[in-house]
């Protein structure tokens, strides 16, 4: 069992910057790869960025140049530094790791951003 919780959301405005953190425990020896996605209004769940465990990473277009995702292996965390936020960026976000065949998904926390 693994679990996963997202901190660091919040209202930004056009511009700004916010960091969002995912705290893993539980089996956490079993982690290899993790992942940020985000779900808009209407839309469908999209994967953001990516990160193994040895810190290879890999990011959606939309978010190439302005979103960093990086781990601290011996804090059990990964962090997404979001920068130059724009309205579309609005989105619930979620961290989501798999281990085995089993997936696990974090809570989620709300970035909106509006002037």
């Amino acid at each position: 069992q693994v679990q996963l919780v997202e901190s660091g959301g919040g209202l930004v405005q056009p511009g700004g910057s916010l960091r969002l953190s995912c705290a893993a425990s539980g089996s956490i020896f079993s982690i290899n790869a993790m992942g940020w996605y985000r779900q808009a209004p209407g839309k469908l769940r999209i994967l953001v960025a990516h990160i193994t465990k040895f810190g290879s990473t890999n990011y959606a277009d939309s978010v190439k140049g302005r979103f960093t995702i990086s781990r601290d292996n011996a804090k059990n965390t990964v962090y997404l530094q979001m920068n130059s936020l724009k309205p579309e960026d609005t989105a619930v976000y979620y961290c989501r790791t798999v281990v085995g065949s089993q997936e696990y998904w974090g809570q989620g926390t709300q970035v909106t951003v509006s002037s």
